[in-house]
């Protein structure tokens, strides 16, 4: 709810009809009896009337176009607020994946030695260089954007579609993940293309697509930062009126050392999904960790 919002509340009109009875009462007491004194207290308070509505529309004008401002103020200061959240999530969803993808491939080619260390040395870094090139662009086009609105295209939005390009970007960090063909219905050898996933993209909404996307990106990230180069499985359906995402892996393996995070992407994750009127379970599940968000795909996008 939003509590915060300014409230019209003008109790002019009521004052005046307060003063107004007011002193017709005091005129009917001091006035002469007689024709003369009812014509009198009826001219004098006929004047009033007149003086009052005038002076009463005045200030209720006013009164209004004070809140008016007050109204256009809060609007303002909600949608910078809306942005600040929007560019933050931007920022962490692109540094986490950027500096994780490093993080991971690094590790992980530090541990092969033997004739394969050569190798495997020289993929690491091309995939480190790789990544790194990417959220530098990726980065720059931000900024471009936060200094000169529209002088730079913004992403497209994530659907159903991108799904598989999100999970291979994941495997090239080092995870090994599989769809639950059997238990979502999702085909695990599908291509970026419209349905792969088992859901006509016309069912679900582009808001709903794109938190779905997020949640699967959030939770594949959390694990190349966490558990490393370990096992996970992705599945999405759909259940009566919601989209079902369950994201789950295995935890570290032998001594992988989590990189720290700010703890902030399952916070705003959870705030997404509850803009549509769903929610997210996130916990210890085995050795490893595992997301469950469910979004219902008749709430209104936020």
């Amino acid at each position: 709810m939003e509590t915060d919002r300014p409230l019209w509340r003008s109790r002019t009109w009521l004052t005046a009809t307060a003063g107004l009875l007011g002193l017709t009462a005091v005129l009917a007491t001091v006035a002469p009896g007689g024709e003369r004194g009812f014509i009198l207290v009826w001219g004098i308070t006929l004047v009033s009337v007149l003086c009052i509505v005038v002076f009463t529309a005045i200030r209720v004008r006013a009164e209004r176009a004070n809140f008016e401002r007050e109204l256009a103020e809060w609007a303002t200061e909600r949608a910078s607020q809306a942005e600040r959240l929007r560019i933050a999530g931007e920022l962490h969803d692109l540094v986490s994946h950027g500096i994780g993808l490093i993080t991971v491939r690094a590790a992980a080619a530090r541990t092969v030695a033997g004739d394969a260390a050569v190798v495997e040395h020289a993929t690491a870094l091309a995939d480190i260089e790789k990544a790194s090139r990417e959220t530098t662009a990726e980065l720059r086009r931000m900024l471009t954007v936060l200094r000169q609105p529209g002088a730079a295209p913004l992403r497209p939005a994530d659907t159903f579609a991108d799904l598989p390009a999100i999970v291979a970007t994941a495997e090239s960090a080092g995870l090994t993940v599989a769809f639950e063909a059997a238990e979502f219905g999702i085909d695990p050898d599908s291509t970026p293309a419209a349905g792969a996933v088992g859901i006509e993209l016309s069912e679900v909404s582009p808001g709903v697509q794109l938190t779905a996307c997020a949640v699967v990106r959030e939770a594949l990230n959390n694990a190349v930062r966490h558990a490393g180069p370990t096992a996970a499985r992705v599945g999405i359906r759909r259940e009566g009126g919601a989209v079902i995402v369950r994201v789950a892996d295995d935890g570290p393996r032998g001594e992988w050392r989590a990189e720290p995070g700010a703890g902030r992407g399952l916070e705003m994750l959870r705030e997404r999904i509850a803009s549509h009127g769903g929610s997210l379970e996130a916990g210890r599940h085995g050795h490893g960790f595992r997301l469950c968000a469910h979004i219902p795909v008749g709430h209104a996008d936020a």
